[in-house]
């Protein structure tokens, strides 16, 4: 509660306390008074339909929260954070509000907009931290809590959000590099679509950890898919003995099967993230594995969190960040997973 304990925090926290519990009491009543009195079970009735014509599980305020994120244009992971950013959204009775910028300047200046807009809470990504610390302390000097997810989470108490939500990126490249040895891969490529974010460096450093084979890194632009393929293509025409290549995007898994195809390689495409096209790849053998960090869920938590905190003061993580992976999925998982990915959900 420290890190948005303005007067204005708490008082909006006490006043959303007391709407809730009015409305709770006055559903109890009326369920209580259903069976002798019909006035106050059609009220009861009433304000069910009013709130699930809203849309929404409360009557908290209309707060308004907005995520500013890193996102490269046409970047679907992205799509699938909102997706489940706007479902806890439409629940909390909450005005949601998405930009982004994969420009560093452009995502704080994005960020500021926010803050001088007064938005109720802020949820931002540290892909570059450097260009996000002094933006992230004026929001918490404005009064807005911030959570961060995905990308920073070393940074993300010092810079004093409340909570991190997403994956470990250490954690999940050394998933990656133990699933390699597993499979007998003995010379990895590592795809790096954005330079300068730190989540990518740590998942290549994560993969070299465990690998127990020979690790290069590719540096592409992840904004020109074109230039994408041509650069993964000539690095395995020069390097037959590529046998993997780990791309840190699900739409480059794709464009790296492309890559494959045409430098006549056999090396097996595997990725971070997940989408309806890399399940797909997975359940034709297309892709040996991906990995899951559930975008889905780092929105909806983000957005429910917030919430809960503007609400009862509410935090999760102690401080540590709530990991929403990483999961290894394979063809063995690809049928189950198809069905969610299609409704931008996994």
């Amino acid at each position: 509660m420290a890190k948005a304990g303005s007067g204005t925090t708490v008082r909006r926290g006490v006043t959303a306390r007391r709407l809730l519990g009015v409305a709770l009491a006055a559903v109890l009543a009326a369920t209580a008074l259903a069976g002798c009195s019909s006035t106050g079970g059609k009220r009861a009735e009433d304000r069910a339909k009013k709130l699930a014509a809203n849309g929404s599980a409360v009557n908290t305020p209309h707060w308004t929260f907005a995520m500013v994120t890193h996102s490269g244009a046409g970047d679907s992971f992205w799509d699938i954070v909102q997706s489940g950013a706007k479902q806890a959204a439409a629940k909390d009775n909450i005005k949601f509000v998405y930009s982004s910028s994969d420009q560093a300047n452009e995502q704080a200046q994005l960020v500021q907009a926010a803050i001088d807009s007064h938005v109720d809470g802020l949820v931002v990504t540290l892909a570059k931290p450097d260009a996000m610390k002094a933006v992230v302390a004026r929001a918490e000097k404005a009064g807005i809590p911030v959570i961060t997810i995905n990308s920073g989470s070393e940074e993300s108490a010092e810079f004093g959000a409340i909570t991190h939500i997403g994956q470990d990126e250490t954690i999940a490249g050394q998933a990656v590099g133990t699933e390699l040895d597993k499979r007998g891969k003995k010379h990895a490529l590592c795809v790096l679509h954005e330079q300068g974010n730190v989540g990518h460096e740590q998942r290549c450093a994560g993969v070299k950890d465990t690998f127990s084979g020979t690790m290069d890194k590719l540096y592409v632009n992840g904004t020109n898919m074109p230039d994408v393929q041509s650069a993964i293509t000539a690095k395995l025409q020069s390097d037959k003995s590529i046998d993997a290549v780990v791309t840190l995007g699900a739409p480059f898994a794709a464009t790296a099967a492309k890559s494959r195809s045409e430098a006549g390689s056999t090396a097996e495409i595997d990725t971070f993230d997940l989408n309806a096209q890399v399940a797909t790849s997975l359940k034709d053998g297309t892709i040996g594995f991906a990995v899951d960090q559930q975008p889905y869920l780092q929105g909806y938590e983000a957005i429910d969190l917030l919430w809960l905190y503007r609400y009862n003061g509410d935090t999760l993580g102690g401080g540590k960040p709530v990991l929403t992976g990483p999961q290894i999925v394979t063809k063995d998982d690809a049928d189950a997973l198809l069905s969610y990915t299609k409704r931008g959900t996994r």
